[in-house]
């Protein structure tokens, strides 16, 4: 690039630097107060988590300005190898010695300490691609066997990987993340249909295969009917959400990650934060998580080209679904899906990925016409 094209590049957006970087200090804050008991239980240290959580953030923040200043385009360029490379690590993971199991899937590879999360990568992956095919076939979306299909059958082998682990929730963002893109390129409602019914057949198929996944709809439906069982974290979750009342009990006064609700720094982070800061601090994150919604979309909208818009949509989609249905699985509204809360749940590969996808944000920022 030259001297007078890069002269004429805008900053970077500052209100949605600002507004991750808010959402990243509370999120540091939450997961050492929700945290703390239980590290000092497991680790005796009670900043255990917190640390590992600054150190995460750390390098997703050096990774985001990295890539702030990576042209957008690049991406276009390497989509192919991207997605390829997405691919094998998706397989990979469920090779027997290779894959990671915690919490009942094998959904992460490494060695010791270090280890990530391919589905996350995919999620990434996924719509840098998708971007790439649907600005470049724009003229054959309309297509059902043109245009639309490719698009499907790619994202239903990657979701059906995701299933192998199994990971439904972060299938599920995935699904849902790249529908929104195919829509928004302009592909037919009635294409939507029926998909619509062969996927929710699909939906059925996958709860009736899983006996714990009915058990999780039963526990939505009613949790009270096991409440020491399937109902327990929603019970939980709805016990640390309630006093919490207008102001909160403070900062570090729940009571409820005194072991009562399982994974406090983790899925139902918010349920703590709502517990402590209220009303006022839950409708605060929700206020930035809107602000981070609306910023992100008027950064795609403003970008030069179909690829930067469906980009800047994919990413800011992606973010948004995750919101959604975190939120919706603490406060009882869908069953619980183990999605975390971006920039404010803790762990490595979906905090690093997400600041990633930021980055890329930013510098679509760059090239945007606010």
């Amino acid at each position: 690039m030259s001297s007078s094209k890069r002269k004429s590049l805008n900053s970077p957006d500052l209100l949605l630097t600002i507004t991750v970087f808010t959402l990243l200090i509370v999120g540091v804050i939450m997961v050492y107060s929700a945290s703390a008991i239980w590290a000092e239980y497991k680790f005796n240290d009670s900043f255990y988590f917190a640390k590992r959580q600054l150190l995460f953030a750390g390098t997703g923040i050096i990774a985001m300005f990295f890539i702030m200043n990576i042209p957008y385009l690049t991406w276009r360029k390497y989509a192919k190898p991207i997605l390829i490379v997405c691919f094998i690590l998706l397989i990979a993971v469920l090779v027997p010695g290779v894959g990671l199991k915690r919490g009942g899937a094998t959904s992460w590879i490494g060695v010791g300490a270090f280890s990530i999360q391919p589905a996350e990568f995919m999620k990434l992956g996924l719509i840098i691609f998708l971007s790439t095919y649907l600005a470049s076939h724009q003229k054959y979306i309309n297509s059902f066997r043109k245009g639309f299909m490719p698009s499907i059958l790619l994202v239903f082998v990657a979701f059906g990987l995701i299933m192998l682990q199994p990971d439904l929730g972060t299938g599920v963002v995935l699904i849902l993340t790249c529908l929104v893109m195919i829509f928004i390129a302009g592909a037919k409602i009635s294409h939507f249909v029926g998909l619509g019914i062969i996927g929710v057949i699909g939906f059925l198929g996958l709860i009736i295969s899983a006996p714990y996944r009915i058990n999780r709809i039963t526990a939505f439906l009613n949790p009270w009917e096991d409440p020491l069982g399937n109902g327990f974290q929603i019970i939980q979750s709805l016990y640390a959400i309630g006093p919490g009342g207008l102001m909160g009990m403070g900062l570090g006064q729940s009571l409820q990650k005194f072991f009562y609700l399982p994974e406090p720094h983790n899925d139902f982070i918010f349920a703590i934060l709502a517990e402590e800061l209220g009303f006022i601090g839950g409708t605060f994150i929700l206020l930035l998580f809107f602000l981070l919604l609306w910023r992100g979309i008027r950064v795609a909208l403003a970008a030069p080209d179909t690829f930067g818009s469906l980009l800047g949509l994919g990413i800011i989609g992606m973010i948004s679904i995750q919101v959604m249905i975190n939120i919706s699985v603490v406060i009882g509204l869908i069953p619980v899906t183990g999605i975390t809360l971006p920039f404010l749940s803790y762990g490595g590969s979906s905090l690093t990925l997400t600041l990633c996808s930021i980055g890329i944000l930013l510098n679509i920022s760059r090239y945007a016409k606010l």
